[in-house]
This record gives C-alpha cells, structure tokens and sequence, in this order.
C-alpha cells in the first residue's frame, strides 16, 4: 500500500536535532511530497518456539506507547498501516536468540516494530539489515515488571543503504534491558536509540559501535530517561573513522527528573580517527534536577591512533598493516563479545578487517 503523507513538518536543517545530519542524501524520507510504502519488513529467521510468538498486526491494534516529538517517527506512525509483533511469553526463558533479519528493501518505506517480554521473561532478539534500503523505522520495546531483554541491532547494510529510526524501551519495575547497536554498514545511518522506566528498580545498559568509512555519514543520538526512582543506567559508544570524509555524529543525553532519586548513571563514547579527513562530534550532556542521586558521569574522548600501540606491536615481530587491525579490533572488542553468538561476532571482525584491508590500513 503507498501513502502520500498530509501533515508532516519538514526539517529545515537549522533545527538542533537535525542541523548534523545532510538532509540532502536521506533518500526524499523527510519530504511531505514523497510517497511511502508500508512495510513490516522484519521477518523472523529461526525456529518457532512455544516461549514467544511473532505476527502482524494492523497499527490501530498496537498504538504507540510513547511520545516522540522526532520528524520521522511522526511520518512512521502516520503512514504505517501494519505493525511487525514480537511477544515473550510470561515467566519464559528463550534458550537461544531470536533471530529476525531484514534485507533489499523497496525505495522509500516506513515500518513499525513492538517487542514486548512479559513478566519475567528472558530473552535475546538479534535483528540483522542487510542489503539496499531507504527506510524510516520505528521500534518499540516494552519490558515488563522483571522480565531481561537483550536487543541487539545490526545496521550491515550496502554502501548505498539510507537508514532512520528510533529504537525506544520502556524498562518496568526490577527489569533489565540491554542494547547493543552496531552500524558498519550503509550510506546515511540515524537512529534514535532511547529508553524511559515505569517502575523503581529498572536497569538499562545501552552499548553500540559504528565504523564509518569514506564517505558514509552515521549518526546516533541516544537519549536516557530518568523519569523514576531508583533506577540504573550505563551508555557506552566506540566508533572509528577512516577515509575521505568518513563522518559520525553522537549525542548522548541523560535527563534525570525532579523525581527521580536514586538515580545512578553513566554515559561515555570514545572515537579513534584512523586517516585525515574524517570528522567525529561527540556531544555528551546531563540534565539533573535533583541532588539525591547515587551518580551521574558523562565523558567523550575523539583522538588519532596510538602510535604507541603500534610501536610495542611491530616492535614484537608484528608487520603493521596486522598491528593497526589488532589495535582496532581490541577497540571493539569490549562490546562485540557481548553478542551471543560466535558466527555473529566473527562475521561483524571480518568485515571491518575487510573495510581496513580496502583502505590499505
């Protein structure tokens, strides 16, 4: 179904939110004039198990559970008409990933995703993109009062990929969440990964990695919500950047509420230019309205590589093109040994070892 969207305000690009991101290259995605297809492109690549259940719903069965001000999140929900569900049944543990993949995209679609794990449910959701796209996606995550989600998104996409969206959870009571976002791929990445609480006693740990080469540009702007007590946060975000005009964006953005007492907290990103001419901003930022927390931090480091790193390496009998690969992949290597799944983990090395090797790096 194609939908021709009525009331939608364009970005400029002199908004804040938008004035990093090239407005030129996001395929028509932000434009009122642009037809978009419908799309609940994720499709599940496992084996069906009794513990959750996957299917498709019309939208108006599955509203939105949060607010979002962001221009294209506004144009998903007004222009999706069926919605991609994922449940993880009450007091289950999934005793391997759920595996949902997407791949070769149409030109110029919107789609919606809500996964919700039920009352103290376990559970890990591996979501992999893959191939050529423009799309503009919203994902939801509802945990409820003890449940332990891990989603992990995997942007591999093709060099000519356009990718914006907003992966979003609702952390209930004594839940755990655990992202991790990882973009290597694609020309144009944006997502908005956020988390908000509904109970006391919620912890959320939000990792990701980027990998930008020449020319592509990948942005994420996270933003965590304190808006409970007693709840529990740690961000952390490694990117490197290599080749002509290779550029990432962060913005990492805590907000702790009047309310929100208790509150311990911690944000970093670390950037490591590899060549001349790649460009990192990092903007880390904490909003505290009361003093009664247990802790708040944020810190960002952007530097060249460590010649010294190198030395010791090439110093041992190590030529230096295998050097600089194993500098970069002990980099990463904090956050990509999270992912439970070897062939996954081998898969993400080989492919930046790929993009070094392209570079002559």
């Amino acid at each position: 179904m194609t939908l021709l969207q009525t009331n939608y305000l364009e970005p400029t690009g002199r908004e804040e939110r938008w004035r990093f991101t090239p407005l030129k290259r996001l395929g028509g995605l932000h434009l009122k004039e642009t037809k978009v297809t419908s799309n609940p492109s994720v499709i599940f690549r496992g084996t069906k198990q009794a513990s959750f259940s996957i299917t498709t719903v019309p939208s108006a069965e599955l509203p939105p559970q949060s607010e979002s001000d962001d221009a294209i999140v506004t144009r998903v929900r007004e222009n999706v008409t069926d919605v991609t569900y994922l449940e993880i049944g009450k007091d289950q543990e999934v005793d391997s990933p759920i595996l949902l993949g997407r791949s070769n995209l149409g030109s110029a679609e919107v789609a919606r995703t809500v996964i919700r794990a039920k009352s103290h449910s376990k559970a890990v959701v591996i979501l992999e993109s893959t191939g050529s796209a423009i799309l503009g996606e919203e994902i939801e995550i509802i945990l409820e009062p003890g449940s332990n989600l891990t989603f992990i998104a995997l942007q591999e996409w093709s060099n000519d990929a356009i990718h914006l969206g907003r992966h979003h959870a609702i952390v209930g009571r004594d839940a755990s969440f655990t992202s991790i976002t990882v973009s290597i791929g694609g020309s144009l990445v944006r997502l908005l990964p956020s988390v908000a609480y509904d109970g006391p006693g919620g912890s959320a740990e939000m990792q990701g990695i980027y990998f930008a080469t020449s020319g592509q540009h990948l942005e994420h702007r996270v933003f965590v919500d304190h808006n409970v007590e007693n709840a529990k946060s740690r961000v952390n975000y490694k990117g490197a950047l290599a080749g002509s005009e290779a550029r990432t964006v962060w913005f990492g953005d805590v907000y702790i509420r009047k309310n929100a007492e208790g509150t311990d907290t911690y944000e970093m990103n670390r950037n490591l230019l590899l060549t001349d001419g790649a460009r990192a901003d990092s903007v880390p930022n904490l909003e505290i309205e009361t003093g009664e927390i247990v802790g708040a931090g944020h810190a960002s480091t952007t530097g060249r590589f460590d010649d010294e790193h190198l030395f010791y390496l090439m110093s041992r009998g190590i030529d230096e093109a295998d050097a600089r690969r194993l500098v970069i992949r002990g980099f990463f290597a904090e956050v990509i040994h999270q992912i439970p799944a070897e062939s996954i983990r081998e898969r993400l090395t080989e492919r930046i070892d790929g993009e070094l090797a392209r570079l002559g790096r």
